[in-house]
């Protein structure tokens, strides 16, 4: 082989081509494309527990190219009856009560006693930009570092209450991958609750010392759909206090329908940082899930997590097909003019709409 011969194989691997005896003027690299991974192939890494293979599969559930789509679906498909062997817990709670912090030190614990634990955080997207802050991997650094967590922050997107639409088909990939316990933390505002319950088999919340003024900041709508109720930061010379809150939350929670029938609504004081209370959540979670098994409730929650998800996902569809036409968005537009310009009411606007 000649030096020009050599010289050429290695801009060909450099991806740069090779002297052609033209002029010797820049030269344009050419990228390879990255060949994509069959779904059988990455659904088999997954199975093996990858976290990268895992990354990877959620990744390309958040696509949306229609290729992508399509492989999504395929990996879904294969890793089906792998999945469902979780539980699921959502959680919310006021500002400033520390959610990230108690998801940090409860993941640790059950990470420590050999559970794998996967963290599903969802920030909320900028509705100006569209940007996210995705901050969840530097709020829990040390529970990211260990070899039975993986957290994965999704931004929102936008989507109705603040929940990323593939958080649902997200679960199904943790578990196959062996995740047995999957934390789901809301942003904590609006109805991101409501739509967390949803998909959720046990709905914490987390709440704050002095119940009184504490009671009147807490919508008694997002109360009816706890199944435990933490009072958090219960340490140093709050621990007095975080134990009077919690008898009045559960002498409150007498006058509430409970948010799962046949359970009664548990209440502990915690401290993430003390590192006490989160073995009687986990025993609380634990209890809850051999009752609701026998009594089939279980079951049925796990069939109307099935349900809420086909029917959202309609919604979804319908909202994303009719915005897909560029004549559609220009007769809103059209429209919208007409409605601020006092011309037309909203409901006449809807009508027109959809009578063309």
């Amino acid at each position: 082989m000649t030096d020009r011969e050599k010289e050429d194989l290695k801009r060909t691997e450099g991806g740069v081509p090779p002297h052609d005896g033209m002029s010797a003027g820049p030269r344009k690299r050419f990228v390879k494309k990255r060949r994509p991974v069959p779904a059988a192939e990455l659904a088999q890494e997954i199975r093996s527990g990858s976290r990268l293979a895992l990354a990877k599969g959620i990744t390309l559930l958040e696509s949306r190219s229609p290729e992508d789509r399509k492989a999504a679906q395929e990996l879904l498909i294969g890793l089906l009856p792998d999945s469902g062997n979780s539980v699921r817990i959502g959680i919310t709670g006021v500002p400033g009560a520390g959610k990230s912090t108690f998801i940090e030190s409860f993941g640790l614990m059950l990470a420590e006693a050999g559970h794998k634990v996967a963290v599903l955080a969802i920030d909320p997207s900028s509705t100006v930009t569209g940007g996210s802050i995705l901050g969840d991997k530097t709020r829990m650094e040390e529970l990211s570092r260990h070899p039975n967590a993986f957290i994965r922050p999704s931004p929102s997107s936008g989507t109705l209450g603040g929940v990323h639409r593939k958080t649902r088909e997200t679960m199904l990939l943790c578990e196959a991958a062996g995740y047995d316990v999957i934390l789901i933390e809301t942003v904590g505002v609006g109805q991101s609750e409501t739509a967390v319950r949803g998909m959720a088999d046990f709905f914490l919340l987390l709440v704050l010392t002095g119940a009184g003024d504490e009671l009147q900041g807490v919508k008694k709508g997002i109360m009816e759909l706890a199944d435990g109720i933490i009072v958090h930061k219960a340490d140093g010379d709050n621990i007095i206090p975080a134990k009077r809150t919690a008898r009045e939350y559960k002498q409150f929670l007498h006058m509430l329908q409970p948010a799962t029938p046949g359970w009664q609504t548990t209440v502990h004081p915690v401290s993430s940082l003390a590192g006490t209370g989160l073995e009687d959540v986990w025993e609380t979670i634990q209890g809850f899930r051999e009752n609701m098994t026998g009594t089939g409730e279980w079951d049925r929650r796990r069939r109307d997590q099935l349900k809420a998800w086909f029917r959202q996902s309609i919604e979804d569809w319908l909202i994303d097909s009719f915005y897909a036409s560029e004549g559609r968005k220009k007769e809103v537009e059209r429209l919208e003019g007409k409605i601020l310009d006092g011309r037309l009411t909203v409901t006449a606007a809807v009508e027109e709409l959809f009578r063309g």
